[in-house]
């Protein structure tokens, strides 16, 4: 169905024009009683998008893909990945669908993107479709991730379809509307490459040079620029996670971005007792993607990526293998710059403080082994900084060796307003969203809506908000499921 877009908002089709090799034209399956359940509305505004006439038929229409703006070239993305390590030459988006780019107040164009909108060509067999309660997770943690400052795609809306999805149980189907820099990823240059057309490699690359690193194309070797430029931007968003405690559950290639976003929340989670082997997903038996593995995959994946682009970066194959090895190995030391920076601004630490990088070190392997909640114990440093240390002694796993480092780390006068910025009071704990995800599966999106209200401040500390703050009891257990 074509129509006029909420507010006469046009959609780019730049993916789909330039990439067509990479991009399937296709359509959102119908929706029986589409319902809007939560809106970002200054999200939409930043947009460029009315949210008024977001709320109407024909803007609901427009956030569950069956409403299509006059002009606009809805396609599913072609990409290929390595999954738990092994290849798959032909993913895609199964049920996704890129309506198109919509140029906001910023002047960026920024992805307008469906899932579970309706089985596409790479379906796999698929039924294409999403239940309300993994599109509500994703609302909620992208939306706590962006709160954070942790670089993600962003959620627009969800909205109910009426239509029901067949997964364990039966349960009610929804649509999720989110935003991107782009849905680039690295498997989307395996993909391009596998094809063996260095032409079409080659029109990615500068496509993806053009829209997120265009420093890169003034460099001597543009194609290597990008691989450094994606390896500096991963670096830093791997070690945000790693610093508000956040496990992404599957670091698969297809969902590592060329922007340096987080995407896909499928079992994603916030580990609460320090733990390097902290799992979610279901199916991680080995714990590949474990919280402390996170550094390690990346850079694998980052391998990939320099891979496909071997035939760019130089026509000698043995030249360009060498001077992406040599690239791809400065990764660690670019990670390890970026997360203990970060670790100096939680801790209060600036670059003049004698020690520092002790004071770090050495945390790190405490905190391993007394295993306090990783939330908690940063903020309650924070009322230490203030001047008042009990918040920390009196938590669980608390000991004499954490106690000397405590009055070690007191004795730099940290800055407590630089930790009250990077500390956060609340995160989407696990327990708090799986409950509030189960009412709003039974129809009740009240405790959405608080935990919201929660998690978009989440370093403001306010009143009635206290069972936000506090870990799950210690005999729960918590798992979440790929393909949610």
């Amino acid at each position: 169905m074509s129509t006029t877009a909420p507010a006469g908002h046009l959609l780019g089709d730049r993916f789909a024009r330039e990439l067509p090799e990479l991009a399937v034209p296709w359509q959102a399956v119908g929706v029986p009683t589409p319902t809007l359940l939560l809106l970002n509305e200054p999200l939409a505004t930043e947009l460029g998008l009315d949210p008024e006439e977001l709320r109407s038929p024909e803007g609901v229409g427009l956030l569950v893909g069956t409403t299509v703006p006059d002009g606009a070239t809805p396609v599913a993305m072609g990409y290929a990945g390595h999954q738990f390590g092994s290849y798959s030459p032909r993913l895609g988006d199964g049920r996704a669908l890129l309506l198109g780019e919509l140029t906001g107040t910023s002047g960026e164009a920024r992805d307008l993107h469906l899932k579970g909108s309706g089985p596409t060509p790479f379906a796999r067999g698929g039924d294409g479709l999403a239940a309300v309660g993994p599109m509500l997770r994703e609302y909620v943690v992208s939306e706590a991730m962006h709160a954070l400052g942790v670089p993600t795609t962003r959620s627009l809306a969800v909205v109910a379809t009426g239509a029901t999805v067949r997964r364990e149980t039966l349960l009610p189907g929804a649509v999720l509307a989110r935003v991107a820099a782009s849905h680039l990823r690295v498997g989307t240059f395996q993909y391009a490459r596998a094809t063996g057309d260095l032409d079409l490699l080659r029109r990615l690359a500068d496509h993806a040079i053009a829209r997120h690193h265009p420093h890169a194309a003034a460099a001597d070797n543009p194609y290597l620029a990008l691989v450094e430029a994606v390896m500096d931007a991963q670096a830093s968003l791997v070690a945000r996670w790693m610093l508000v405690g956040f496990v992404h559950g599957v670091m698969n290639t297809d969902n590592m971005t060329i922007s340096g976003e987080t995407i896909d929340y499928g079992p994603c989670a916030f580990m609460e007792a320090v733990d390097p082997e902290t799992v979610f997903s279901s199916i991680d038996a080995r714990g590949r993607y474990a919280y402390g593995n996170q550094p390690v995959i990346a850079q694998w994946n980052l391998a990939r990526l320099a891979e496909a682009l071997l035939p760019l970066v130089d026509t000698d194959e043995d030249e360009a293998v060498r001077v992406l090895t040599d690239l791809v190995n400065t990764f660690p030391a670019r990670y390890s710059a970026a997360w203990t920076a970060g670790m100096r601004a939680k801790l209060g630490l600036t670059e003049d403080d004698d020690g520092a990088e002790r004071l770090v070190t050495d945390l790190t392997a405490l905190l391993v082994a007394a295993r306090p909640d990783h939330t908690t114990f940063f903020r309650a440093l924070t009322s230490a900084a203030h001047g008042d240390p009990a918040p920390v002694r009196e938590l669980p796993g608390f000991d004499a060796r954490l106690g000397r480092w405590l009055e070690q780390w007191r004795a730099t006068t940290p800055d407590a307003t630089l930790m009250e910025r990077h500390n956060p009071v609340y995160i989407p704990r696990n327990h708090l969203l799986e409950e509030a995800l189960d009412a709003a599966t039974a129809g009740d999106l009240g405790p959405v809506r608080e935990l919201l209200e929660a998690v978009t401040r989440p370093y403001e500390e306010r009143p009635g908000l206290e069972r936000y703050t506090l870990p799950a009891p210690p005999e729960t257990a918590f798992v979440t499921y790929c393909g949610t």
